[in-house]
């Protein structure tokens, strides 16, 4: 294990032992219905998410009764416990994973999801051929951190973002990954997600960042971090390499 893998694998072994919490459950709104949305018209079935955190995605995923059967892999020991403990419906199984064998046969699930992952990955081609390999369809959601406003010098944060991509960025990953992209969709987190954050000035944030994205998408996504979602297969019909 490389010092930057171990570095951010260390990070997130406790990460997880508060439990669920009202944040991560906000987020978790906006990305499953990113979910839903890109897979619209697709049938899906079977989903495993991976790196699944406290569960709190696959909590909403059950909520709006989307896949007949969830499952769940990991790296964090302290995410698998809160999953476990969450009974979760529709949940069948929850693995630890090390964050790069997937412990599930090729073909396995109809969509696979990494949702706020990649930017935590040291190798994320890597991760991405054992998605394409265990299912039909892989969702991939980052948030677009490549900005002007971002430091011109990469520094550790709280978080472990290793990674950062603006929208073609993360499409040009996925598509030099063997992956053919069919759907793609910026989005701005909700207005629920900045009120809690950062009460009446996180809310301004929300409708200015809004206001921005609806009239010069281009200008805001260079100026500003929003979030990126795409749906892909591999670009031959099978699994990648």
């Amino acid at each position: 294990m490389t010092d930057v893998q171990q570095r951010v694998s260390g990070q997130y072994e406790h990460y997880y032992t508060d439990g669920p919490t009202e944040w991560r459950r906000l987020g978790a709104i906006d990305k499953a219905g990113n979910i839903v949305a890109l897979c619209a018209g697709i049938q899906v079935k079977s989903v495993v998410e991976i790196g699944a955190g406290d569960g709190s995605v696959l909590a909403r995923l059950s909520e709006l009764g989307f896949g007949e059967t969830l499952h769940a892999v990991e790296i964090s020991p302290s995410g698998v416990d809160v999953i476990r403990q969450r009974a979760i419906p529709r949940l069948v199984q929850c693995d630890l994973f090390d964050g790069y064998r997937i412990p599930h046969e090729s073909g396995r699930f109809d969509l696979a999801v990494l949702s706020h992952v990649i930017e935590h990955v040291e190798h994320p081609r890597q991760l991405l051929y054992e998605a394409a390999r265990i299912a039909r369809y892989v969702f991939v959601e980052v948030p677009t951190e490549d900005m002007s406003r971002h430091a011109a010098d990469y520094v550790p944060d709280a978080v472990g973002h290793i990674n950062f991509f603006s929208p073609r960025t993360i499409r040009w990953l996925l598509q030099s990954s063997g992956l053919t992209v069919v759907r793609q969709k910026t989005t701005n987190p909700s207005k629920g997600t900045y009120a809690y954050a950062a009460g009446r000035k996180g809310v301004l944030q929300f409708y200015v960042k809004e206001l921005l994205l609806s009239l010069a998408p281009a200008v805001a996504t260079r100026h500003f971090c929003y979030h990126e979602a795409l749906l892909a297969t591999a670009s031959d019909g099978t699994a990648a390499p």
